[in-house]
């Protein structure tokens, strides 16, 4: 172990370059019958190296109790990836998911009640409502359009609200 932390870097590369020469295809070939899936049979390999190159006692050692370490770290990653909650969870497929859609139904069920609130309230405070709210108009344009005076569609805008207030407050809308 002190042997391996006074080498400079260079040899260390030198090491691991030599330590996946010698095992990695073989250990690749076993990872591969284990999972059916070489992108992960490479991962699997990769980190298995990594795990040696971090544990250089096991580099001291002999050639085949190094194999055998090698082996045994790849089998270990590969069942603990399958017990993982990832791998009980997710499903693999070649399709993208379907895109996230916004839901409208929150916003049409809002329009419907308050389309049938506003049929509940008389002509003329349903007509300065709907002018007003819906066709963005202001007070002046609005008793223009009736032909009323702008006091009165305010009046009428006033007590339009208040009675549509009431009826959605009846029907469990509003407090």
């Amino acid at each position: 172990m002190y042997r391996w932390r006074c080498v400079g870097v260079d040899d260390q590369a030198q090491v691991l370059r030599s330590l996946h020469d010698q095992h990695a295809p073989a250990l690749l070939r076993f990872v591969i019958r284990l999972t059916s899936d070489r992108e992960w049979a490479e991962d699997v390999v990769q980190e298995t190296l990594f795990r040696a190159w971090r544990s250089p006692r096991i580099l001291q050692s002999e050639q085949d109790s190094v194999q055998s370490w090698l082996f045994t770290v790849a089998r270990n990653l590969v069942i603990d990836d399958w017990r993982s909650a990832r791998s009980r969870h997710e499903i693999a497929t070649d399709a993208p998911p379907e895109r996230l859609s916004v839901d409208h139904t929150d916003t049409v069920l809002q329009a419907w009640l308050v389309s049938d609130a506003l049929r509940e309230l008389s002509r003329e405070h349903r007509e300065v409502v709907v002018h007003s709210f819906y066709g963005g108009r202001s007070v002046a344009e609005i008793g223009e359009h009736l032909g009323i005076p702008e006091g009165t569609v305010k009046s009428r805008l006033h007590y339009g609200l208040r009675a549509l207030r009431l009826v959605l407050q009846e029907k469990g809308v509003t407090r």
